[in-house]
Parts: structure tokens; C-alpha cells; sequence
């Protein structure tokens, strides 16, 4: 599977694709624009590291950006060459984990949209399920443990030189201030790696709430739950509730969280304009 991750069309859709994103520079502070010519000296090293498992990321950059809210979020940014790998890396893993995922995921994901996840919430609301279980994951792109991701892509990915990569992106330092924090858990927003992660662990979500027969829709690390009495929703909030807990390790925003009436949910806001609290 690394051989596949190296392969040179992979490779290239890889650069094109970041090169289409462009985006800051990383701790190296190496533009895009400087990429292709630093891959032509150092390619063949790079390529051969990554064969071999000895290739090692290097920190991200923390990067804190402002919220709606007044308060702000941790971006963390790669270097080009890593956010090169990583989605190359992508690249690889999206073929084997779309083929599992469910129907009523619809962020970050080929031919899901935010417009699609309005549309299904709707038609949930106009066909009786008007009781909504709004369950707000506390700051889930930092929380998402490492050992419980590892294990879900172990299960699908054998190969021992793309999980140790994987590994070392996941345990990649953030560098804060000039000042490098170790991490042990969490996947940092803003590396191409990060949307496919949260995909693959929510997965898990999605999976108990359809064996529960659940009408629901999910928008990355948004999601909500729709019956058709506060009764159930009650019962169904507070078993998510521990499943999220126990069974993914993801903590609750209490105070955000909670069952809601059609008339009190906007779902413009929550998965159209991008605008997380």
C-alpha cells in the first residue's frame, strides 16, 4: 500500500491538488510556488524514506484563527511537502473508507453537500420526525484519540509502513508561539488528512444510529437526530449520549447540546454557511 501511496500519478494528483488549495506555508515557511522545485532535488530521498517507514513529519504550525463567537480555533498548518503526502495519503485511504460509509453522511465526502443534508433534514421534519436530538461534540477535532482511530484503519489498512506514517502525522508536534507541544491526542484542522479522520471515526456514529433504525444527518462533526416524540428523544439523546462517550471517547457540550423544535434549528446556518460556534 505505500507503494501505492509513492506511485507517481498518485503523487501528481497529490501536487495538483495542493497546489489548487495553496494556502500558507508551514514551520519551514516554504511557499507553494517553491514546491515543485524543492521535490525535483529531494524527491527520490523523500520517496525512498516513505517506502522504508523512516520518513518523519515535520510540527505543524499553530495557527489561531477567530470565531463567530468572539472566541477562536487552533488551526494547525503542515508544511507544503507534508500537506503533499497527506494527500496523497487521501488519496489512498478515501476509495477503501467511502465504500463504508453511510448514506446520511454528507460533509467532506465526493458528491455530498451541506445543500444535500438541509434537503434530508426537511424531508425528516415534514415526514413526522419533529423531535430533534442536537448533540454538540466539545471540541472534537481535539479530542479524537488516537489508539480508537488507529484501530478503526488498522482494521481495513495492513500495511505497516502507511500506519506507522500515519502514526507519526497523528503524533506530529504543533508548534505554538515558536514553542513545540507534544500530542497525544486530536486531529489538527487545516491538513488534508483531518476531514477524511473525522469521517472515518463519526463512521462508528453513523453505523449504531442506522442499526437503531434512527432517522438522522450528519454534516462532519455535526449532527442531529430526528423522532417523533420528546419521549423518545429524551431516551435516544441520553443513550448517544453514553455511545459517544464510552463506546468514542468524544466529550458533550452540555450546555449546547439538547432537544430542539423544528422552529428553533437554523439550518442555514449550521451546515451552509460553514459558521461553527
Amino acid at each position: 500500500m505505500i507503494k501505492a501511496l509513492t506511485e507517481r500519478q498518485n503523487m501528481r494528483d497529490a501536487y495538483q491538488q495542493v497546489v489548487r488549495n495553496k494556502g500558507a506555508g508551514g514551520v519551514d515557511h516554504m511557499k507553494v510556488d517553491d514546491l515543485l522545485s524543492h521535490l525535483t532535488d529531494t524527491w527520490a530521498i523523500t520517496k525512498s524514506f516513505l517506502e522504508e517507514g523512516k520518513y518523519t513529519p515535520q510540527p505543524i504550525k499553530g495557527v489561531e484563527i477567530p470565531k463567530s463567537n468572539g472566541k477562536t480555533r487552533l488551526l494547525g498548518i503542515p508544511t507544503v511537502q507534508d500537506r503533499l503526502i497527506q494527500q496523497a495519503m487521501c488519496q489512498v485511504l478515501n476509495p477503501i473508507f467511502e465504500a463504508e460509509f453511510q448514506t446520511h453522511s454528507y460533509g467532506f465526502r465526493p458528491n455530498k453537500s451541506a445543500h444535500q443534508a438541509v434537503i434530508q433534514a426537511l424531508a425528516n421534519i415534514n415526514d413526522g420526525y419533529q423531535d430533534i436530538v442536537d448533540i454538540d461534540l466539545k471540541s472534537f477535532f481535539d479530542e479524537v484519540d488516537h489508539a480508537l482511530l488507529l484501530e478503526l484503519i488498522h482494521a481495513k489498512v495492513k500495511c505497516p509502513q502507511f500506519l506507522l506514517l500515519l502514526k507519526r502525522y497523528l503524533r506530529a508536534p504543533i508548534q505554538i508561539n515558536g514553542k513545540l507541544i507534544r500530542r497525544r491526542k486530536g486531529v489538527p484542522q487545516g491538513g488534508p488528512l483531518s476531514p477524511l479522520l473525522s469521517n472515518i471515526l463519526l463512521n462508528e456514529l453513523d453505523k449504531e444510529l442506522e442499526k437503531r433504525g434512527h432517522r438522522y444527518v450528519r454534516y462532519a462533526d455535526d449532527f442531529s437526530i430526528y423522532l417523533k416524540s420528546k419521549k423518545a428523544a429524551k431516551r435516544t439523546g441520553n443513550s448517544i449520549f453514553l455511545f459517544l462517550k464510552h463506546k468514542l471517547k468524544l466529550p458533550i457540550n452540555k450546555e449546547k447540546s439538547g432537544i430542539r423544535r423544528p422552529h428553533n434549528v437554523s439550518y442555514a446556518q449550521k451546515w451552509c454557511s460553514g459558521g461553527r460556534s
